[in-house]
């Protein structure tokens, strides 16, 4: 894998018991886990005695320059959790010397133990030199009471250092439960730290880090690449040896964006908005693009305030229903036909649009984007790279000069001949989704030919089958590989209230069309009225009507 210097499966005691130290970078998120995670690492370790013999605790990637010291890129919370274990183990082998109980080797226990997976106490000072550094919001917490096994305060403190006092006390009752002699305590340490193995990632800066993030999101390893880019921003800054205040408000702006977007879709907002300002870049190339913009501290706060201003017109963009859109009904509707598309290429533009264009020059490039999207994406199939890229250059050119010219979009607007060609031989496949997008098509042809408004999103309306799914012996007159063609073509499909569908079912075509005649849908009544049989040949006639009506209802002056 490119940006990878070293792979390796390692145990927990090979990668605490050689003299490394681990460091989270300072403004990694917080200590967040809870007792459910808690909770299932006690009871997968549990099984180890009993159902397995070793245990996988997953990826840790961590970038290091000398191979000794190393930051801690994913992975905090397992080794953070992994540590507050082993210190509630060290408790309770102190309190056990405390009692006077086999003093002197319960101490020695401890001391052995603290020293191959927690640190060291410096003799002089008192102070801990600690295997694992946590972040700045978590280290003095865990340097000064944790590790030290001091009592732990539970006023003014912050709510990730409350998060690893709960996880540390709540190893602390059950292995107090279980674990009742010295012997019987380092034991289990002694007994896990073999049997929990990780997959380690070694990079040699945060570039390749992020490259490795990209890589595993796409193989379905969900790493977050916001806590890697957070990292750069706020590094950025301390460097500049900032007032606490400028961190403070740093943090405050990135909390903001984070609970506005949440983690996940953080990195393709992140893509979203700079592609709405800069040329497009692809998403293993977004991190370097963003370390060459960000070089000071201003240009750090300028990205995380626009971030914050436009995280809010983002999400709105991607929710019909949200209250930016009140009252904007035509606005609505184009936003649930995008939605509806599932594409994602036009919202470069469509922020760009929204913050440069007034609100019916807004409307008329979103109008514009659900009518090329029905057509490149839903019926073309075509490729959305392509597409992505005259986007982003209508984007700029919609920032430079506050205006939205349609004609830029020519080039991927699939003309009225291929548009019809292709609508008319479009199959959709039974999935809830095409389900949707084909009550949507009829919905919008019954509305431009029979002026009927049909509520598509309503389940009292459903997708019917002329010729059956499952086709029963009164259509034996058509031949395995025509019904195997023609089951899920437009032209076979037509919109039918869902009482009356159970009435047509898998029965025969002029038993079908005597169920047609009593729709409230003009489209789907003049079945009954203009069809005698029903063949490839009439299907194919039926959706080549369909693909005129449809090349004129999607249709844009260009």
């Amino acid at each position: 894998m490119k940006g990878i210097r070293d792979t390796s499966s390692e145990t927990y005691r090979q990668l605490m018991g050689n003299g490394l130290q681990y460091e989270i970078p300072k403004f990694q998120r917080d200590y967040s886990w809870e007792s459910e995670h808690w909770d299932d690492l006690w009871q997968d370790i549990r099984s180890l005695n009993f159902e397995e013999s070793e245990h996988y605790m997953g990826y840790l990637v961590l970038q290091s320059s000398d191979n000794r010291n190393f930051q801690v890129i994913d992975g905090q919370q397992r080794l953070t959790t992994l540590s507050l274990l082993i210190l509630s183990v060290l408790k309770c082998l102190q309190e056990l010397a405390d009692k006077g109980i086999d003093a002197d080797q319960n101490i020695r226990r401890k001391e052995t133990l603290m020293n191959s997976y927690i640190g060291y106490l410096d003799p002089v000072t008192l102070l801990s030199k600690n295997k694992l550094k946590l972040n700045r919001n978590n280290d003095d917490y865990f340097r000064n009471y944790l590790v030290p096994l001091q009592s732990l305060p539970i006023r003014k403190i912050n709510v990730s250092e409350k998060q690893m006092r709960s996880c540390f006390l709540w190893f602390y009752e059950r292995i107090k439960k279980d674990y009742v002699t010295g012997e019987s305590l380092a034991g289990y340490i002694d007994s896990i730290v073999d049997k929990l193995f990780f997959t380690v990632i070694k990079v040699s800066d945060e570039l390749n880090a992020f490259k490795v993030f990209e890589t595993l999101n796409a193989r379905g390893v969900k790493l977050s690449s916001s806590d890697l880019l957070k990292n750069y921003l706020f590094s950025v800054v301390d460097a500049t040896n900032p007032h606490k205040s400028e961190l403070d408000e740093m943090e405050h702006l990135w909390s903001k964006v984070i609970d506005k977007l949440g983690s996940e879709k953080f990195p393709e907002f992140l893509r979203c908005y700079r592609n709405s300002l800069n040329k497009t870049v692809r998403k293993n190339d977004l991190f370097k693009a963003i370390r060459k913009d960000i070089k000071t501290k201003g240009d750090a706060f300028l990205l995380i305030r626009e971030l914050n201003n436009n995280a809010d017109v983002y999400m709105a963009l991607q929710n019909p229903d949200d209250d930016l859109w009140k009252g904007k009904s035509d606005i609505s509707g184009y936003l649930k036909e995008l939605k509806l598309f599932q594409v994602k290429q036009p919202f470069s533009l469509l922020l760009a649009a929204y913050n440069s264009l007034a609100e019916p020059e807004f409307k008329r490039a979103l109008k514009a984007c659900s009518f090329i999207s029905f057509r490149y994406n839903v019926i073309g199939g075509l490729n959305p790279n392509e597409q992505e890229i005259v986007y982003n250059a209508v984007a700029l050119s919609i920032r430079k000069t506050r205006q939205f010219n349609i004609t830029d979009l020519r080039d991927i607007y699939p003309e009225d001949d291929r548009f019809e060609t292709e609508f008319a031989s479009k199959t959709f496949k039974s999935t809830p989704r095409n389900h949707r997008i084909a009550k949507y098509i009829f919905a919008e042809i019954e509305r431009y030919k029979y002026h009927t408004d049909i509520d598509q999103t309503s389940d009292l309306y459903t997708i019917e089958h002329i010729l059956p799914e499952s086709a029963g012996d009164e259509w034996n007159y058509l031949e395995d590989d025509v019904v195997e063609k023609c089951v899920y073509r437009l032209g076979n499909l037509t919109l039918l209230e869902k009482n009356l569908n159970k009435d047509s079912g898998t029965t025969s075509f002029e038993n079908k069309k005597a169920v047609y005649a009593k729709s409230s849908i003009q489209l789907t009544r003049t079945i009954a009225e203009n069809y005698i049989g029903w063949t490839e040949e009439t299907i194919s006639q039926r959706q080549a009507r369909l693909a005129v009506e449809a090349k004129s209802i999607w249709r844009l002056p260009l």
